[in-house]
């Protein structure tokens, strides 16, 4: 039976200033976009997609009822890295079974950037 659903593809950050925040992600991602257009900022991070999107109405109160959690190695030194680039805190990094670690930070425009190490899960 072929699968329906391919996977995870894109996740898009709504900003307010799109190249205030593409200077952001460029130097927290360690990646330059790919695609630098003034209404979509696309990053290749090792083959997934994150976008920039402008926001036509800004919010600061934006929901977290969906999280994206980026794989790093270490998530106790990328979430102090990303804290240092301007990101605030939102959950401190807490192991929650296992080897697994994670954390958040939101990003200068609200956005809620998760982050992840879990030696469990494989790519197939």
């Amino acid at each position: 039976m072929q699968k329906r659903i391919l996977g995870l593809r894109t996740t898009i950050y709504k900003v307010s200033d799109m190249d205030k925040a593409k200077a952001w992600y460029t130097e927290a991602f360690e990646t330059e976009p790919y695609f630098d257009e003034p209404f979509y900022i696309g990053f290749n991070i090792a083959g997934y997609e994150l976008g920039l999107h402008p926001e036509e109405h800004p919010d600061t109160e934006k929901s977290a009822s969906v999280l994206t959690y980026w794989g790093v190695n270490e998530v106790e030194s990328e979430y102090d890295r990303l804290l240092s680039l301007g990101a605030t805190e939102h959950e401190k990094p807490t192991n929650v079974g296992g080897e697994i670690v994670v954390a958040s930070v939101k990003d200068p425009w609200g956005n809620t950037i998760g982050l992840i190490f879990n030696p469990e899960f494989q790519l197939p």
